[in-house]
């Protein structure tokens, strides 16, 4: 039911999402009795309070008027999704190419699922990442099981 639940906001939240010029990176729900429903937004500029306002207030009224989430208890947040965010659509990798990422991926590559360096290359599904100066390994992005950007302190 989470699944179709997520699919029916996403759906709701990309809509208000091109209405307000936003992009909408991730949608989750955690929780049981104490549910958070949590949308992440993000634009090339960066995101403001006022983003997450509008954002929120819109999709929060057109799931309460639609009765999108059963059982009507969940708390409602809309943020940045912070300087390490998700990567997830291939947009994500062609915008972030140059950046340091973190990649977990689903079945071993050269005996490691655990891979962190530069985006040097995304091309029809393929993802190059450089874990070393000189040193690149290619992979599709089916094989991601998860990934984001690493910020360097």
């Amino acid at each position: 039911m989470n699944e179709a639940v997520i699919a029916r906001v996403k759906e709701i939240a990309e809509r208000v999402g091109r209405s307000e010029g936003v992009e909408i990176v991730d949608v989750e729900m955690t929780g049981g009795r104490n549910r958070v429903l949590r949308i992440y937004i993000d634009k090339p500029a960066g995101i403001s309070h006022a983003d997450c306002e509008r954002v929120s207030v819109q999709v929060g009224t057109i799931l309460d008027v639609e009765d999108v989430v059963p059982g009507g208890r969940y708390i409602l947040e809309v943020s940045s999704p912070g300087i390490e965010r998700k990567l997830v659509k291939p947009r994500d990798f062609e915008r972030f190419l140059g950046r340091k990422a973190r990649i977990v991926l689903r079945e071993p590559l050269q005996q490691r699922r655990h891979w962190e360096g530069v985006l040097a290359g995304f091309a029809e599904g393929i993802i190059t990442l450089e874990p070393a100066p000189g040193q690149k390994i290619c992979f599709p992005l089916e094989q991601v099981e998860r990934a984001n950007l690493k910020f360097e302190w």
